[in-house]
């Protein structure tokens, strides 16, 4: 429990039923968002159902994007959802994995901490569970938490979670819990009707597992009518006032709003018994659509990455340039292009030439990396705005070694351990590593920039933290002959003289990171490096225009 004159948190589980995908994660981070924009301290939690310790080791093909926090934790990718509506950092004690749960237990079964008794899944795994969602409860520091659990309702996998927050809803008392309910009412076309069948089973389900939902909240593509509501609130048992709409929205971000005017806040609270009379403050949130939705120009960036076709993969970076268009009231359209598909570098200036900014995407291994190499080859020869993330900087590093220095067989020791140059090679601290989960440089580390620097432009400071998720390094033994040939490293971690931003001089915007900034942009601060990358494809882009007009006239 709590220490003694410390506040006591309220929590708030979030399901999801009859279909996967219907945006449990967006709903909490709304509700949360309206919570937190009416003055209470709110955080998220995500339990997700598989047996993997934590998604780390997954192919994005999998799971899409692996998030990173500050603490190093590798997270699925709603906890970015979370931080970038609330604008706050997350943790470790944020995601939490069946596997990490069954971990835990067998952990303290080998070191003797159960006496010798039977371990179950009831009760050790649920109290494991419990355990861990009401840690951040227990900080002082939230009003409420707000936990989704992963999965389906009805999935194998999902029953222990549900029976812990069954088990919780009786342990914490009625006025501190509150269950909701996502569900799918869809629409038949031929029947010219919203369905609701579908919803009563999900909540049956859910009953028959012992937990009865507070609030249902309804995906859906129309309009749900009053008689409707109260059909579902009849077959479901909850107040005609606890259905609330969740229709298809343009963007995520107008989510908070279509809950708003749902009074799901007011619904939630009301239930919790917390008497809060302050109206929700969303103005900066407004004027943020406003610029979203009416941009006065827009570009196009060529996102080059080996995962294009799932583009959750790369969630993180999207999402950084619809808060860095806003930013710059510039509709950034990005045009996804497999990195494979550009393997001939004599065909790629015609599939780059429409182009106002490239980048170029993290990832992992062989597969699509001379692709990559060219399409930098491409931005720094014809002057194209360009942004390397990670493996992106260091495909800046390679492709520089090759085609400037004149070392045509250098490459990362990720990809040749044999190359004569190795200009990316694996950190000292890394070559005795065997496993491949959580043994990365992970989380957030210091850089020191030089100030005679763009780096030190766009940032306006020294001094920045950023977040890291790689094994390979730039080779500090090759620092000087970068330098003179003109990719300079402007940014250094002041601990270990590790290089983490290499920029180009004589270029109009040229940089490469080894960090990953899109995880630290959120829609109330966008990150700096996204919006003055989208500037610069900006400038190029009527620099093209004005060029183009000029040969128009001519």
């Amino acid at each position: 429990m709590a220490p003694s004159g410390q506040k006591t948190a309220k929590y708030i589980f979030v399901t999801g039923g009859v279909t996967s995908s219907l945006g449990k994660g967006i709903i909490a981070s709304s509700l949360a968002k309206l919570l937190q924009s009416r003055g209470l301290s709110v955080t998220i939690q995500k339990f997700d159902p598989y047996i993997n310790i934590d998604p780390g080791t997954l192919n994005p093909y999998e799971h899409g994007e692996c998030y990173v926090t500050d603490d190093g934790a590798e997270t699925d990718l709603d906890l970015g959802h979370y931080e970038r509506f609330l604008n706050i950092r997350t943790s470790q004690a944020n995601n939490v994995t069946t596997g990490r749960i069954y971990n835990n237990v067998i952990t303290r079964e080998r070191k003797g901490d159960f006496l010798g008794r039977t371990v179950q899944v009831v009760p050790h795994i649920t109290d494991e569970i419990k355990r861990n969602i009401r840690l951040l409860g227990e900080t002082g520091e939230y009003d409420i938490i707000i936990t989704e659990i992963g999965g389906c309702v009805g999935d194998i996998e999902s029953l222990p979670f549900v029976e812990a927050v069954r088990q919780l809803k009786f342990e914490l008392g009625e006025k501190d819990t509150l269950v909701i309910h996502l569900t799918l009412i869809p629409y038949l076309a031929s029947a010219g009707e919203l369905k609701t069948k579908p919803t009563q089973h999900s909540v049956r389900m859910l009953l028959e597992n012992g937990v009865q939902p507070d609030i249902i909240v309804c995906r859906t593509e129309h309009p749900l009518p009053s008689d409707i509501r109260r059909k579902i609130a009849l077959f479901c048992n909850v107040q005609v006032n606890s259905v609330i709409e969740a229709i298809d929205a343009e963007t995520i971000y107008d989510v908070p709003l279509l809950m708003r005017k749902e009074k799901l806040d007011q619904r939630a609270l009301y239930m919790l018994d917390l008497y809060n009379d302050q109206d929700a403050d969303l103005d900066s949130w407004k004027e943020f659509l406003g610029h979203l939705k009416n941009p006065t120009d827009a570009i196009t960036i060529g996102l080059i990455g080996k995962y294009v076709e799932l583009r959750d993969a790369y969630k993180s970076i999207a999402e950084s340039f619809i808060h860095a268009g806003a930013k710059n009231e510039c509709k950034v359209n990005i045009e996804w292009i497999q990195s494979e598909t550009l393997g001939d570098y004599e065909q790629v200036a015609e599939r780059l030439r429409d182009l106002d900014g490239i980048l170029v995407a993290p990832g992992f291994g062989e597969r699509g990396i001379e692709g990559k190499i060219n399409a930098i080859r491409y931005a720094r020869e014809n002057g194209v705005p360009f942004l390397g993330i990670c493996l992106g900087m260091q495909c800046a590093c390679i492709e520089f070694a090759r085609n400037v220095i004149g070392w045509p067989e250098a490459h990362s020791a990720e990809m040749n351990p044999n190359a004569s140059h190795r200009v990316i090679d694996m950190m000292e601290s890394q070559k005795m590593v065997t496993n491949k989960g959580g043994t990365m440089r992970l989380g957030a580390y210091p850089c020191k920039i030089k100030k005679d620097s763009l780096a030190f432009q766009i940032y306006g400071k020294t001094q920045i933290s950023e977040r890291h998720r790689h094994r390979y390094e730039f080779n500090n033994e090759y620092i000087s002959q970068f330098e003179k040939a003109g990719l300079v490293p402007t940014g250094i971690n002041p601990e270990t003289g590790l290089v983490e931003i290499v920029e180009l001089k004589n270029h109009p915007w040229f940089v490469g990171v080894q960090f990953h900034p899109e995880l630290r942009s959120t829609v109330m601060d966008p990150h700096p490096l996204f919006v003055n990358f989208v500037r610069a494809s900006q400038v190029n882009s009527q620099d093209k225009r004005l060029i183009d007009t000029t040969a128009h006239v001519g």
